[in-house]
């Protein structure tokens, strides 16, 4: 008996969610060939943004890099106070529109969508977009299948962020457990996690990052001291300057960090996840400077992945604006100038621009994620 040919065999292997979407959008679309954008938005509860981050739309890309607060946008609301998805077979009802994403869509041409709300564990996680450059095409046996469709998306997206979640937690309680919280606060790593999206959303024109890198960079990116757990106390939590032995064992927690992640990936089974590398790169390479001066392993210029630079540039620029035990927070202008004179030294120019270009963002996230009584 001949086998039938298995149309989503792609959701069985490692690769990418935008290629898992692409080929779910092929397989849609051997049945309902209008179907020509599936594209998922996710919700960043504590900013209370909605941020692009993958498509099936190939060369059209009216939404990329974009984010826009949740509460601002009425019509999604009202998807969220039903609990339900949406449908409009003629998108020319929102041609007034005043918000940036309708007015990108309406100018891409497209006739119709359907939006249907995401939910992990009864929390709101996003949005699935099915669009079509046709009107009234959305009728009950399309709805039937779209359901289908939008359901399955969405567990595959909630399930490849559980994982990483679920990585990320459990290295936050090590974290926590080896008394780290003294030396990295929760208010930090949200800040420093959101100044490092800022750069890689800003040079991705320049560089060809799409909104799965930049998405992963924030993720990632509050791991890059992850190492400091295999530096002892009488070292990590030392409140003088440290003598030439123990900043020895300090400068070695970029490989110790890269050997946790690694022994972690392997643990949890996500060791062949698409963007994973990038993981790896923060926590190993985030120490090294464009002269060779850094450490561990004294890369120099272009040697460095670009998201240890644009990780290297958060972290100081936090660590300039933000009080310490032995110092004042500087101002804004302050870090500023600092960031200017080791850009190109030690750290990317690129980034430091990039990082500079958006006062306005910093601030905003600054006054939000401030250090509670105990930071």
């Amino acid at each position: 008996m001949p086998h039938d040919h298995d149309t989503l065999n792609a959701l069985n292997r490692y690769a990418p969610l935008s290629e898992k979407l692409k080929s779910l959008h092929d397989a849609l679309s051997r049945r309902f060939d209008f179907i020509d954008r599936i594209s998922v938005a996710i919700y960043d509860p504590k900013t209370d943004e909605l941020k692009t981050f993958i498509h099936s739309s190939g060369g059209d890309q009216p939404l990329r890099q974009y984010q826009a607060r949740l509460s601002e946008a009425s019509s999604l609301q009202e998807i969220l106070k039903s609990g339900k998805p949406r449908i409009v077979n003629d998108l020319a009802i929102f041609a007034t529109g005043l918000h940036e994403h309708t007015r990108r869509i309406a100018e891409q041409g497209y006739g119709a969508s359907y939006t249907m709300p995401m939910y992990s564990n009864g929390e709101f996680f996003g949005f699935v977009f099915f669009n079509s450059y046709r009107k009234n095409v959305f009728n009950e046996e399309a709805l039937h299948f779209l359901d289908v469709f939008a359901h399955l998306i969405s567990l595959v997206v909630i399930g490849e962020f559980t994982s990483i979640r679920t990585l990320i937690s459990t290295v936050h309680t090590a974290r926590d457990f080896a008394n780290l919280r003294d030396t990295e606060t929760g208010a930090h790593l949200d800040r420093m996690s959101r100044y490092a999206r800022i750069v890689a959303k800003e040079l991705a024109p320049k560089y060809g990052f799409d909104d799965e890198y930049v998405e992963h960079v924030f993720l990632f990116s509050p791991l890059h001291d992850i190492g400091k757990i295999g530096i002892p106390d009488s070292v990590l939590l030392k409140t003088g300057l440290l003598d030439m032995s123990e900043r020895e064992i300090m400068r070695t927690h970029p490989q110790k960090g890269r050997q946790i992640i690694d022994t972690m990936l392997l643990d949890f089974g996500l060791e062949s996840f698409e963007y994973l590398n990038i993981l790896r790169n923060i926590a190993e390479y985030h120490h090294e400077t464009l002269d060779g001066g850094g450490y561990p392993h004294g890369l120099r210029g272009e040697e460095i992945p670009m998201e240890s630079r644009i990780v290297a540039v958060a972290d100081v620029f936090d660590a300039l604006t933000s009080h310490r035990p032995y110092k004042e927070a500087w101002s804004i202008d302050d870090a500023f100038q600092e960031l200017r004179k080791l850009a190109g030294s030690k750290l990317d120019a690129d980034c430091v621009e990039a990082l500079i270009k958006n006062r306005a963002q910093l601030e905003e996230i600054r006054d939000r994620f401030q250090e509670d009584t105990y930071g």
